[in-house]
């Protein structure tokens, strides 16, 4: 068994690579060619946090599965921890026998930032130019970052509810060379950012809604990625409402959504409101974007196939550069 740090993991898991590794999941997942459990929460006596347990099955030339394990705790902006804390663990199918052991929490915002990017390639206009960032923390970085992929920006925003820490990642950002050259700015009024966007990718820890439908440019395509239980949500229902609804996995998004169930619940949609699967997109059996003038939106919840499929591509090029810690198994 191989054990993957995040230094390894930042080393073997490029965008490129895993943005393929999660093409091949979500293909996967709308076959149903795997086993995805509801993720469960444990939650911790007495404090902000809670244990997650993510199980998981993929079949198909990358077949395995696994387990991620992960202590979702409250921190403040800046923490070197940061939300997610865990790890993943992959399983040989044929044999049952432990493969490798990857830290979670690079493995997840990368995978995460990946499928994003996947969507937006899918779903956004191909002129999309101008794209907001919406939100401050490490999944910010990693998704400006991997949104860049797929198509050419000229203009990267950055909003967040503390203007120093905006300015803070729009600077980081400008030290390293994103594709493209985009111009990096901060906005300090979001409904005026949001109706100037071709892309917004909102990615924060908020628990009630705060980004508003009626702000929307039309044209424009979202992605959810910040909340990811019932019980929260970054938009507001008449954002779900105007938007053609795309997910990864709609028995996850009928049961977790939190933006998906406060529409259902108001009576403004019905489970019928989610055109399809990001897979079913891909595979071609679900249409997505149908005109330019369409506002399109990404559910993400994370599932664990992403997970099982960005760990064994990056295993395999540990592997292949003989990188990583080795446990025997009989030691």
């Amino acid at each position: 068994m191989r054990v993957l740090s995040r230094a390894t993991l930042e080393r073997v898991l490029s965008f490129e690579r895993c943005i393929d590794a999660v093409r091949a999941a979500m293909l996967a997942t709308s076959r149903r060619d795997c086993v995805l459990p509801l993720r469960q929460f444990m939650p911790i006596p007495g404090r902000a946090g809670k244990l997650g347990l993510m199980p998981g099955y993929i079949g198909g030339d990358g077949e395995c599965f696994g387990v991620k394990i992960v202590s979702k705790f409250e921190r403040a902006a800046g923490d070197p921890h940061g939300s997610h804390v865990g790890a993943v663990m992959l399983f040989d199918a044929e044999h049952g026998l432990p493969l490798a052991l990857l830290e979670g929490g690079t493995l997840t915002a990368i995978r995460t930032a990946a499928t994003t990017a996947l969507a937006t390639d899918a779903l956004a206009r191909r002129d999309a130019r101008r794209l907001l960032i919406v939100g401050t923390g490490e999944e910010a970085w990693y998704h400006a970052r991997a949104l860049a992929q797929v198509r050419a920006f000229e203009v990267i925003t950055i909003w967040g509810r503390n203007a120093a820490h905006a300015q803070g990642l729009s600077q980081r950002l400008a030290t390293i060379a994103l594709p493209h050259a985009p111009k990096l700015s901060v906005a300090t009024d979001l409904s005026a950012a949001v109706a100037q966007a071709c892309v917004i990718c909102t990615v924060t820890s908020a628990k009630e809604p705060f980004l508003r439908g009626e702000w929307l440019p039309a044209g424009a395509h979202l992605n959810l990625v910040g909340s990811a239980i019932p019980t929260t949500a970054e938009v507001d229902v008449e954002t779900v409402r105007r938007g053609r609804f795309f997910v990864d996995y709609r028995e996850a998004a009928y049961a977790q959504a939190g933006e998906l169930r406060n529409a259902i619940a108001a009576g403004l949609v019905t489970e019928a409101h989610v055109v399809g699967e990001l897979g079913e997109v891909l595979a071609g059996a679900a249409s997505g974007r149908r005109e330019a003038s369409e506002i399109t939106i990404y559910k993400s919840l994370g599932v664990t196939t992403q997970d099982l499929a960005a760990g064994l591509v990056a295993l395999r090029e540990a592997e292949r550069l003989g990188l990583g810690e080795t446990l025997a198994l009989d030691a």
